[in-house]
């Protein structure tokens, strides 16, 4: 028979236990406050990154065939009818699901949150890509519906369900396709002088292109 020796307690590490008004245990609490904060943070930034890359993937696949254009009255059925409604099947279901008398879920309470919030955000004025604007839509196409930096290159409008005739230009777009091109001015005295044109030229556009007025206003960048 082989001899088995015992092992030894007191070969065991045993773990350090702190006192909790100690100045260890306090370093340790906060460094786990800490990482549950960052954690919190990069999952807060992963949902709004999703979110967004939703939303422009939305546009993205609303465009219509190279060459065309949509019209103002196009974009709004766009957002009542499709973008506003699209979690309305869903949150039927919860509801149904829901017993008489019995609490909303978690899921239920959160889509009428969403539903809520963008019903508001339409209202009183939201910024979508320009799908109105020919070279910003060709630029558009560009995109790989995955980097977010690309999109912010674009130009955008912005539109209200309270003003569904108006749509102000939030943001005429960074790209160089479409910044405003330089122009030279007629003869003055001798020598041709060039002059750059004001973000206002960009707007310079007959009013037949569109379906609706449309009122624009640069912001200053």
């Amino acid at each position: 028979m082989g001899n088995s020796k015992p092992t030894k307690s007191g070969s065991e590490k045993k773990e350090k236990v702190f006192h909790p008004q100690s100045r260890k245990a306090g370093q340790i609490t906060r460094t786990q406050l800490r990482k549950n904060k960052l954690s919190e943070a990069s999952n807060k930034k992963s949902r709004k990154s999703h979110a967004e890359t939703d939303f422009y993937g939305f546009w993205y696949h609303a465009m219509p065939p190279e060459g065309e254009t949509l019209t103002l009255p196009v974009i709004h059925a766009l957002l009542k009818d499709v973008w506003l409604t699209r979690h309305d099947t869903e949150l039927a279901s919860e509801r149904a699901a829901r017993r008489k008398g019995r609490p909303k879920s978690t899921r239920e309470q959160h889509l009428e949150d969403i539903k809520l919030r963008e019903s508001e955000e339409y209202r009183t004025g939201l910024e979508i890509p320009d799908l109105t604007h020919l070279a910003n839509m060709e630029l558009f196409r560009r995109w790989d519906q995955k980097e977010l930096a690309f999109v912010q290159l674009l130009r955008y409008i912005r539109v209200s369900s309270s003003k569904p005739d108006l749509a102000l230009v939030s943001r005429p777009g960074k790209h160089p396709s479409l910044l405003p091109k330089k122009q030279v001015a007629p003869e003055t005295s001798g020598e041709p002088m060039e002059v750059t044109m004001t973000d206002d030229s960009i707007l310079a556009e007959p009013p037949s292109r569109f379906a609706s007025t449309m009122m624009t206003m640069d912001e200053v960048q």
